[in-house]
């Protein structure tokens, strides 16, 4: 414990050369093992916190915007991005390369290098005026948690390969069409996708040759992986909700991720002049797409006064819904949007979520069936376009308990300090037992999602302030970046280090 206690407090330089001359003395030592699994017990707050905290600030400043942050997929701040994690990558002493989809990777070996390897990711683009947590804090805690081990010389001896993926689109925000990093390293994006264009006609594939990365619908499928070679995935991510607030902790477990359609709905009308077409006969667009609008959020509000077959209600997809059916419009636009023209045409965005996919599906029948009647009373045409459809995902048990056990074991580190930062002697172990850690299902899509058509998949939500998220206010303390961090390397040690090189907190 002496080495691992100065390791500690220590200043970093000192910590570093001690690390060295204890590494020299290990072939003399009859305690080796015990001295590397004491040294990795350590807070390490100079990594774990300061230096994560420091990089999400300065992943936060790289945006294509002036005065807030954008960074969409293969923007030129979304590739200075993947350059600044790739030299954070390797710093962490891990090999780097960049996909053909544009996702950065960094990859140690271990001591088995054809072994299932264990996959940590997020995504490195954002909405637009966007917060600096959502996606990067999952990316950082990861390199930290690395970093930490190979300071301490254990990188090399982890019994599988562990690899970092910086998704290059999650959001979805230039194309329209989320998860293209997360996607194509599971083998579920459609090759379709290359030839989808942004606002201003460019292609995923043309973003992408801009870039100097060249991918056609023959060579997309090298980005996949293959099942058998790896062991799992986990995900760091700020919950994006107040629940972790409310409870008063720092850290939970997603059990599972609600299912996602998106539609386009168009509504087609009679276009005129605003003062001389009598009201009573417009066929006018924008009163019709209010009308559903208000349509949407009442069947979302309450749906047992909606979903009735013959007089009975549908009681067991109702109870499914309840607690995680959510339904947005996000978007508006119409034509030719001038204040004083009847509009000619207007279409907006409806986003619909729940845990249930028969339910979700049930609410979007429901939905069509009461435009098609609201437009067809209002003489108005109406076209309903499904965009975008991600099944409700399931975290695996067995690896959430693992990642459940590794946030207990993060808050057993924080029990042994006392308020002033000193050790007391109640054992970690002892403290990890009585720690809470919740389980949480998760509203919000993330690349988790596309990679459980790959492999089992875990998750670890970070609490935020106030559960504001897509925006400048979102918000995760310093010490709860340290606690993620913490939770990670726990993690890392119970699944990747051989048992005697390792504290096991299972």
């Amino acid at each position: 414990m002496a080495y691992a206690y100065l390791q500690c407090q220590l200043p970093s330089p000192l910590s570093f050369l001690l690390s060295a001359l204890f590494l020299l003395l290990l072939p003399f030592s009859s305690s080796a093992d015990a001295g590397f699994s004491e040294g990795i017990n350590c807070l390490h707050p100079e990594i774990l916190k300061d230096e994560a905290v420091a990089r999400l600030v300065e992943l936060g400043k790289v945006s294509d915007a002036e005065g807030y942050l954008e960074r969409v997929f293969q923007s030129p701040a979304s590739v200075r991005a993947g350059n600044l994690i790739r030299t954070w990558m390797e710093d962490a002493g891990l090999k780097t390369w960049v996909d053909r989809m544009g996702n950065v990777h960094g990859r140690s070996e271990g001591l088995n290098p054809s072994e299932k390897a264990l996959l940590i990711g997020s995504h490195l683009d954002t909405v637009v005026d966007a917060g600096i947590f959502d996606g990067a804090l999952g990316i950082i805690t990861a390199l930290s948690a690395l970093k930490v081990l190979n300071i301490n010389g254990m990188l090399e001896k982890l019994k599988r390969p562990v690899e970092v993926i910086a998704f290059s689109d999650e959001e979805g925000v230039r194309f329209q069409s989320t998860f293209l990093g997360s996607a194509a390293v599971a083998g579920v994006l459609p090759v379709s996708v290359l030839h989808v264009h942004d606002k201003s006609g460019v292609t995923v594939q043309g973003a992408l040759r801009k870039n100097s990365i060249e991918i056609s619908e023959e060579n997309l499928l090298e980005v996949k992986y293959d099942p058998e070679t790896v062991w799992g995935y986990i995900e760091v991510h700020m919950e994006q909700g107040p629940v972790l607030e409310t409870l008063g902790l720092p850290l939970g477990v997603v059990k599972g991720i609600a299912g996602q359609t998106r539609l386009k709905v168009t509504v087609k009308g009679q276009q005129g002049h605003a003062g001389t077409v009598p009201m009573k006969m417009r066929r006018d667009p924008m009163a019709a797409a209010a009308e559903l609008m208000v349509v949407l959020e009442n069947l979302c509000k309450q749906p047992e006064d909606y979903l009735a077959y013959d007089g009975q209600c549908l009681e067991s997809t109702v109870q499914s819904l309840s607690g995680s059916l959510v339904c947005t419009v996000g978007e508006i636009w119409t034509w030719p949007s001038a204040s004083n023209v009847i509009p000619g045409q207007v279409s907006f965005t409806v986003d619909i979520r729940a845990m249930d996919d028969l339910g979700r599906e049930a609410i979007i029948y429901e939905l069509s069936r009461k435009i098609h009647q609201v437009c067809g009373e209002r003489s108005v045409v109406c076209l309903v376009e499904r965009k975008h459809d991600a099944k409700a995902a399931a975290c695996d048990p067995e690896l959430s308990l693992k990642l459940k056990s590794a946030a207990a074991a993060a808050g057993g580190r924080w029990g042994v300090i006392d308020d002033n930062g000193k050790e007391e002697s109640r054992a970690v172990d002892e403290v990890a037992a009585a720690v809470p850690v919740p389980v949480l299902m998760s509203g919000a899509g993330h690349d988790a999602m596309a990679m459980s058509k790959l492999t089992k998949v875990a998750m670890l939500f970070v609490r935020c302030r106030g559960g504001v998220s897509h925006s400048p206010e979102e918000h995760v303390s310093e010490d709860d970046v340290w606690a993620a961090g913490l939770a990670v390397l726990a993690f890392l040690e119970n699944t990747t280090l051989s048992p005697h090189l390792s504290n096991n907190y299972e």
